[in-house]
């Protein structure tokens, strides 16, 4: 799925598969899930092997892949990228430098937000925009959105964003599929907190798809010459 919301020009990789035989961690990586339950293992490798596929098409050599303040991976000089995990799909996107500046990549299971979870993520001004559409969860699309906004936000930052500091509004587009949910557009989050490393609304692309929500944000190196303008 996250292959379809990002140009040609970012390599992806994902799986659905809970593990992928064969795969290993390079020590590094091992020492920072050493004391992990089995589960985060897991999520953990897998997503890491996602990355390492993804890094062929780029023409870069398997590396390990850490992480810095926050949970941030960390990539080879170049490169950006994003990863995600969750119960059933598991992704990473990666791309140059040369051609983005950075990133964001989420995927979580479509079903609503646990009780009390919508009220702290979601707006009421975005609330207020929800279309009638059946079959779309949306405060979990919401969710998934914002956390692909902080994806992109934080590497250009080294600040969090809260979630009440976006504001959201989403549209359907495309291709759907009657009867077993399947629907996509885009989205363009309006950020309310400035900082001049990112742009003031970003550009996104989201799926619902068997199960699973995904979204992506990308934000193009040349931003501030296109006006504000990116592609996403």
């Amino acid at each position: 799925m996250i292959e379809r919301l990002l140009p040609a020009y970012v390599s992806c990789a994902a799986t659905r598969e809970e593990s992928l035989p064969g795969e290993t961690l390079f020590p590094e990586e091992e020492e920072l899930v050493a004391r992990s339950v089995p589960k985060r293992r897991n999520d953990f490798t897998t997503a890491r092997a996602c990355a390492r596929r993804a890094m062929r098409p780029l023409g870069l050599e398997p590396v390990a892949v850490l992480h810095g303040r926050r949970g941030m991976p960390l990539w080879p000089d170049g490169i950006v990228g994003s990863l995600t995990h969750c119960d059933g799909y598991r992704a990473a996107a990666l791309a140059r430098a040369a051609d983005v500046l950075s990133l964001g990549i989420d995927a979580e299971p479509h079903a609503p937000l646990p009780e009390g979870v919508g009220e702290l993520v979601v707006r009421p001004s975005e609330r207020a925009r929800f279309t009638a559409a059946a079959g779309i969860h949306w405060d979990r699309l919401v969710f998934s959105a914002k956390e692909s906004v902080f994806k992109t936000w934080y590497p250009l930052t080294l600040t969090e964003l809260d979630f009440d500091e976006a504001d959201l509004t989403f549209h359907r587009e495309g291709e759907e599929r009657p009867g077993d949910g399947a629907a996509g557009g885009t989205f363009t989050a309006r950020l309310l907190r400035t900082d001049p490393a990112v742009p003031p609304v970003l550009d996104g692309t989201w799926r619902v798809e068997d199960g699973i929500v995904a979204t992506a944000v990308l934000l193009r190196p040349d931003w501030q010459e296109a006006g504000g303008a990116q592609e996403g």
